[in-house]
């Protein structure tokens, strides 16, 4: 009976593998040649047969399931023998079908995976006991250094559904894994579920993680939905939460929900196609999706905040679920320390001499000095920082030298440095590695240095390089970053310079790392203010979003409130106080207008105030300053000015910032004087055909209107 079944799953798996006939495919072949297309359209032409798609395959795996049980045969050696083969049939598949088939091995290779992980995620739970767990700690022990009580912990926490039994679609537990980042807590959590799939605890033993600050506001809500539909019906028996509190809070109630019940509601109505979740809201579906499950899972949340934290956004329903399962990770001592370190040159050999071909020595005070650089509590991170240098600077050397394969490099420390030996070379591995690249830097710098005036605003732009070199410089050596609000207001009259350090200010903090992008976006209330009830959030919103990894700057921002009454304006500020909140580490907005009714405006809302610490004065223009951005602008046109003329502008400019400077346009009252010097200029040439072209004389300025 038992040959039979293997025939039968042999013929349902042959069935998986030949889609098309030999004789098939020749006869597309020779109908291709005639009439054209690709070699699909003429195999479903020939055949009447399209590729299977995703339900083709699980549906295959169900007939096995079916016939399996109804047979009485081990479900799981069957599922196992089939599910590998199927794999490998389709692999191959996978290396022919672009050829053959006509159509991309990508599809082919996405199929096999699906339909591995649709088997692995059907077979039944194992049954098992606690001696399944028996010698497991100790085993972790070996290859998780330094976190003794952290395993003995999460052993437990594992072990808690075999004594505990949970309800039908329940989590089979939650665990909160926490401690300094770089302590093992990934590490160990990847080492147990791998020995747990061994033991055949569980059906598969990789992790999946879910990153959290992925949707940090409510538009990612489909993202999010898909995200954990996917996580939920995936093979993995182990779903790993992080960054929790990047995560939008309607997100983490629906978190909360699945760990307490056991499923979380969804707000509209979906069903699953080709592993999606599409929204039906407004059509009829006989298996709508309207609720998610836990589906057994273990469910883990994973950060570096104590549980007390951890209860203020997630509730105590939450804290209670966690049956008492928090999972601490300790400091690493030296012991532990120096165990990773010998881990992780075994590591270095062994990738050198695969990936560079050169046979890797060190010597006897190799491992007692990479533990150096754990010191000023920068912990194992210094030291995987090191081992990962310290091949980038290896892989440069086999790229700049012709060195022959399996040539022996011998890594001596020095001084503070690590030199590579061979033969009669010794190479300095510090000076392998790439310098961070600052021609952009300088570029800006002298674009401000061309700047007229404005010392005190360059001096404090040029402070936050050094400010934030030095917050790179703790979180390298594992002290705490501080951070300070990069927000600024920038006050004074038009054409002062404003909007140009605004730009200069976004390009800059690209260029030294603070801003991902580096866009400057210049808006005023007409942007940001909607015209009809519902309008203005979506509107601030979407120049939120389009700003976000540069500068969003807000020209005459007190415009936005125009009283209690203004409730558009109203909700445009508490949108932007929102946004700024929500986006704090790629993001600096700049608000912009007269010293006065600014002032005003950091009263409209309670949030502002604290936000913008930031206040720069923006001065007006000194009558030779604006001279000076006279002769520039000129220059920048092809043209000069007669030094004869200075006098009479210096004079010009100096009265006119005396009587109305805050109206004159200051920088824009410069450029404006070149403009009709250059127009003058051009009439007085028509009566002088041999006069200079680039030369802007006395009498090309009119400078008749001091008082306006």
């Amino acid at each position: 009976m038992k040959d039979n079944i293997d025939d039968s799953l042999n013929e349902l798996l042959g069935n998986r593998r030949s889609f098309y006939s030999p004789e098939e495919i020749d006869a597309a072949k020779k109908q291709q040649k005639k009439k054209g297309g690709t070699l699909m359209d003429n195999l479903m032409d020939v055949t009447g047969r399209s590729m299977p798609n995703m339900n083709d395959v699980i549906q295959n795996s169900n007939d096995i399931r079916k016939m399996c049980e109804e047979v009485g045969i081990e479900l799981d050696a069957a599922i196992a023998k089939n599910s590998a083969q199927l794999s490998k049939d389709i692999t191959e598949m996978t290396r022919n079908l672009e050829a053959d088939y006509g159509v991309t091995s990508d599809n082919a290779h996405e199929v096999a995976v699906k339909a591995h992980d649709h088997l692995a995620a059907n077979k039944p739970v194992p049954k098992v006991d606690l001696e399944s767990f028996n010698g497991l700690t100790d085993e972790l022990k070996g290859v998780v250094y330094g976190q003794d009580a952290f395993l003995n912990k999460l052993m437990i926490s594992f072990k808690r559904p075999f004594v505990m039994p949970v309800g039908e679609g329940m989590p089979r537990n939650c665990i909160y894994v926490t401690g300094a980042p770089y302590t093992g807590r990934h590490f160990a959590l990847n080492k147990l579920a791998a020995a747990l799939e061994k033991r055949s605890v569980l059906r598969n033993g990789n992790v999946r993680y879910v990153d959290l600050s992925l949707y940090p506001t409510a538009g990612e809500e489909k993202l999010f939905l898909q995200d954990l539909y996917s996580a939920l019906c995936s093979s993995a028996d182990v779903i790993a939460f992080e960054n929790y509190k990047e995560c939008h809070a309607s997100f983490l109630s629906s978190l909360t929900e699945l760990v307490v019940s056991g499923k979380c509601n969804l707000s509209a109505r979906y069903i699953e196609q080709n592993g999606q979740l599409i929204n039906v809201s407004n059509a009829l579906a006989s298996d709508a999706v309207s609720t998610l499950s836990a589906r057994g899972k273990y469910i883990i949340f994973i950060h570096t905040d104590p549980v007390s934290k951890l209860a203020g956004v997630l509730g105590a329903p939450f804290i209670d679920a966690l049956k008492g399962d928090i999972c601490e990770t300790a400091p690493l001592d030296k012991d532990s320390l120096e165990k990773i370190s010998k881990r992780e040159l075994d590591s270095l050999t062994e990738k050198t001499a695969k990936q560079l071909r050169f046979k890797l020595t060190v010597d006897d005070g190799f491992i007692a000095y990479t533990l150096t650089k754990s010191e000023k509590n920068a912990g194992l991170k210094g030291i995987l920082d090191f081992y990962s240098d310290l091949y980038t600077a290896l892989a440069q050397l086999r790229l700049e030298r012709e060195l022959a394969n399996d040539t022996e490099i011998s890594l001596q420390p020095e001084g503070g440095l690590v030199y590579a030996v061979y033969g009669e070379e010794r190479v300095d591995t510090s000076s392998l590695l790439p310098g961070g690249y600052s021609g952009e830097i300088e570029a800006i710098k002298a674009e401000m240095d061309n700047i007229v005036g404005l010392t005190k605003i360059k001096e404090y732009v040029f402070s936050l390089e050094e400010y934030y070199r030095v917050q790179k410089r703790r979180r390298e050596e594992g002290l705490k970053a501080g951070e300070v609000s990069k927000h600024m207001i920038f006050t004074g009259s038009p054409g002062t310079g404003k909007t140009t350090i605004a730009r200069i200010i976004s390009k800059y903090l690209k260029a030294i790392g603070v801003l991902s992008g580096g866009q400057l976006v210049e808006v005023s209330r007409a942007d940001l203010v909607g015209r009809y009830v519902g309008h203005t959030a979506p509107l601030t919103n979407q120049v939120i979003q389009s700003a976000i990894g540069g500068v969003l700057f807000i020209d005459e921002a007190y415009s936005l409130y125009r009283g209690r009454d203004d409730s558009f304006g109203l909700e445009a500020i508490d949108t932007l106080v929102k946004g700024i909140e929500d986006n704090r580490d790629n993001l600096i907005v700049i608000l912009a207008g007269y010293s006065k009714e600014m002032a005003e405006f950091l009263t409209s809302n309670s949030g502002l105030k604290s936000r913008f610490p930031n206040v720069i004065n923006f001065p007006d223009y000194t009558g030779e300053e604006l001279l000076a951005i006279a002769k520039i602008n000129a220059k920048s046109r092809g043209y000069q000015i007669d030094e004869g003329a200075d006098p009479a502008l210096l004079s010009y400019f100096n009265a006119v910032q005396a009587l109305r400077a805050a109206d004159a346009g200051n920088g824009r009252l410069a450029r404006n004087k070149i403009e009709e010097a250059i127009l003058n200029q051009s009439r007085r040439l028509v009566a002088e055909p041999n006069g200079d072209l680039s030369l802007l004389l006395s009498q090309d300025f009119d400078l008749n209107d001091i008082g306006g």
